[in-house]
């Protein structure tokens, strides 16, 4: 005796199925996911390769006895340790001296300039959140340092401090006389200030940049309101 089953004119239902559907989803989860780190890795790569090596080679020749018989091939100068850094801490000597000096040096130019430059553009910021005729001329004017190309800038400042025909002395000299002879400003103790005077004026609109548009997100009512309540502008 035989039994018939009744078909119910459904298919049968594999365990498998969702183990084959969840497989591809995942594998176009990871491609997805992994895309953009896969378009970034040439330009890592390529930092890595400029600013990695160098910095490696850098370390490497620290260690190295260099004089000017083995500063074109630093490879086959022989070995010294870290007796140059023994000659460098000793602040005695005049390697130490030099050392502490540029130190100090570097510490004084970074405060005065991110000082500079900050102090300049809040006080450019606030002064151009009111309304008036040509303020946004004068915004442009302002973004000019930031625009221009750094050679362009470098080499517009380069003349513009020359001693025989450059435009500071022909100023400072021949103009104000506030000088008794024409300065050296590319060289010498003046070139910290001509230093700094180019680089505060190629900073300082970033900084303009950054407070303005954060003084825009502030509401016009918190000004009006402190108003009422009696400040002033600072």
């Amino acid at each position: 005796m035989t039994t018939t089953v009744p078909e119910t004119g459904t298919r049968p239902v594999h365990k498998s199925s969702p183990v084959r559907a969840r497989g591809p989803r995942r594998t176009g989860r990871i491609k997805r996911i992994g895309l953009p780190y896969l378009l970034l890795l040439p330009a890592l790569i390529l930092e890595l390769l400029v600013h990695l090596v160098p910095m490696v080679i850098g370390i490497v020749m620290s260690f190295k006895e260099l004089t000017q018989f083995y500063i074109r091939d630093w490879g086959t100068a022989p070995w010294s340790g870290i007796d140059n850094y023994k000659l460098s801490v000793d602040f005695n000597g005049p390697v130490g001296e030099s050392l502490l000096h540029s130190f100090f040096v570097t510490v004084g130019f970074t405060l005065l300039s991110v000082g500079l430059c900050w102090a300049i553009g809040t006080t450019a910021a606030i002064y151009l959140q009111d309304t008036f005729r040509g303020r946004g001329l004068l915004r442009a004017v302002f973004l000019i340092p930031y625009a221009l190309p750094v050679y362009a800038a470098v080499i517009t400042w380069a003349f513009m401090f020359q001693h025989d025909n450059g435009l500071v002395n022909h100023v400072l000299h021949d103009q104000l006389h506030l000088t008794d002879q024409p300065s050296f400003w590319l060289i010498g103790d003046n070139s910290f200030y001509a230093l700094l005077t180019v680089s505060v004026w190629k900073g300082w609109p970033f900084a303009f940049l950054i407070v303005m548009a954060g003084l825009q997100n502030i509401p016009r009512e918190l000004y009006e309101a402190a108003a009422l309540d009696g400040a002033g502008m600072w």
